[in-house]
């Protein structure tokens, strides 16, 4: 019988690792059809958009931003994020969407199925919220162990949508890691909001609409909903009156994020904006995002500049990007240093690639002051400028929904390089595989005892399970 039972236990097992890894083992190409549609994708214009462009470059502004467009919203709101936790700033989110909905607005809201189980399952906030008529919570890809095929699958797109109004995009997650001014740990990362100048919606309105709606319908977007027995029906309660309570107090003690803005005054001009995004499927995905933003950089007249936390490519991504760095007289990337990426398999990744990395052409900066970036964006020329939720490596470009906002404005661009300039002036230069120039001084961090025991612990994967990081 023990026997019987330990066989049994391993063929479980089996049957949920080569489900889980096998699906996403082979990285697709970009099919004809889908390099001809790239082609053909229009990033500039000589005109002028009707939608004008803000870029949200510190936490506290991020959450501020997004209760103020919450707020104002008279008809419908659309929200997806991967992580949404109830923590300090994930509960005045969830205040002010909770206040929306009991004014009659439409609240729909995308959560990843990973970070909804682990975060949203029996959590009375989120309970209290997905109860109200006018709200539904929808769970990507739900976590299903029978399934392990559909496990890794991820939705990790982050933006929201305030009627026709405005939308907020980029890379912050729903917590206090991304969201508002809070002591402890935090990330640095950036978000675009886009405002519509007149009535009607703007051009990239439409797709990110389009996008939504396509992604929203999918057969494996479930409904949340928790079967409450009566005592956590009296915690979802407690729930919601705790967050009415929250929403009033803001009012009280947050008065300029209730005011209304002159966005036109506060905005960007732009030409043209375009949507890039990966299929929405839970399947392995062919390379959209990256091979879009490879191409178009690869048509850059003096310089491209680009930030990713982590950087973990096959190498058709590393032929993508020497082809880049062979075309362009300068390519910059800065990424977290070893000792300062908060993501140990990108820490380990990056331990055991980086002379590959450097072989491309790259200049490599390294961000080594103790909090971990996050941002992901880029910026081509004088003109060209990307923000949104893709990481450069193997999971952002084959398995996850991700999406990149390309920019074309003069003055979004420099505001861009500015700000990465800001980042940039504290990065290390990399010189080679082992050393550093011009450090003035300055001492790189040290690796702490943790992090490499996470890097000799994880190396074991770097090779056969890397896609999947």
């Amino acid at each position: 019988m023990k026997k019987t039972i330990k066989l049994m236990s391993l063929v479980l097992l089996f049957y949920q690792l080569a489900g889980t890894i096998l699906p996403y083992a082979v990285a697709p190409e970009l099919s004809g059809e889908t390099n001809a549609s790239l082609s053909q994708m229009v990033y500039t214009d000589e005109g002028q958009s009707t939608e004008r462009v803000q870029l949200l470059t510190e936490n506290g502004q991020a959450l501020e931003e997004r209760i103020r467009l919450i707020a104002q919203a008279q008809e419908r709101i659309w929200m997806s994020t991967f992580e949404f936790r109830s923590d300090e700033s994930g509960k005045d989110m969830l205040a002010a969407l909770q206040a929306a909905a009991e004014r009659g607005v439409s609240v729909q809201i995308l959560v990843d199925g990973m970070p909804a189980l682990l975060r949203l399952t029996g959590n009375e906030y989120f309970c209290a919220l997905s109860a109200m008529e006018q709200v539904e919570i929808r769970v990507y890809n739900p976590v299903n162990v029978l399934k392990p095929w559909q496990l890794m699958g991820r939705q990790h797109d982050k933006y929201l949508i305030a009627d026709d109004t405005a939308y907020i995009l980029g890379g912050r997650n729903t917590y206090d890691f991304f969201l508002g001014d809070h002591d402890g740990y935090i990330n640095y990362d950036w978000d675009v909001l886009v405002w519509q100048q007149g009535d009607g919606r703007g051009a990239s309105m439409e797709q990110l609409a389009a996008y939504v709606e396509n992604i929203w319908n999918q057969p494996l977007c479930r409904t949340y909903h928790d079967e409450e027995a009566e005592l956590e029906q009296e915690a979802a309660a407690r729930a919601g009156q705790e967050l009415r309570d929250r929403y009033q107090t803001m009012q009280q003690t947050k008065a300029a994020w209730f005011e209304p803005r002159d966005y036109s005054k506060d905005t960007m001009p732009v030409h043209h904006i375009q949507l890039l995004t990966n299929p929405v499927h839970s399947r392995v995905k062919e390379p959209v995002v990256y091979a879009a933003i490879t191409q178009l950089m690869a048509q850059a007249e003096e310089e491209v500049r680009f930030h990713t936390p982590y950087i973990i490519c096959n190498d058709w991504m590393l032929d993508q990007l020497e082809n880049v760095c062979d075309k362009v007289p300068e390519v910059v990337m800065m990424t977290n240093s070893i000792a300062n990426n908060g993501n140990p398999f990108g820490a380990m990744d990056y331990w055991k690639n980086k002379d590959r990395i450097l072989e491309t052409g790259v200049q490599i900066l390294e961000y080594d002051q103790g909090v971990s970036y996050h941002g992901k964006c880029f910026t081509i020329d004088d003109r060209l400028s990307g923000i949104g939720s893709f990481n450069w490596d193997m999971r952002s470009t084959y398995i996850n929904t991700e999406m990149m906002l390309v920019i074309d404005s003069e003055e979004v661009n420099a505001a861009l390089r500015s700000g990465m300039e800001q980042y940039e002036q504290d990065a290390l230069a990399v010189a080679d595989e082992d050393s550093y120039r011009n450090l003035d001084g300055r001492t790189p961090q040290s690796i702490s005892t943790k992090q490499w025991i996470r890097i000799v612990l994880l190396r074991g994967l770097a090779g056969w399970m890397r896609f999947l990081m």
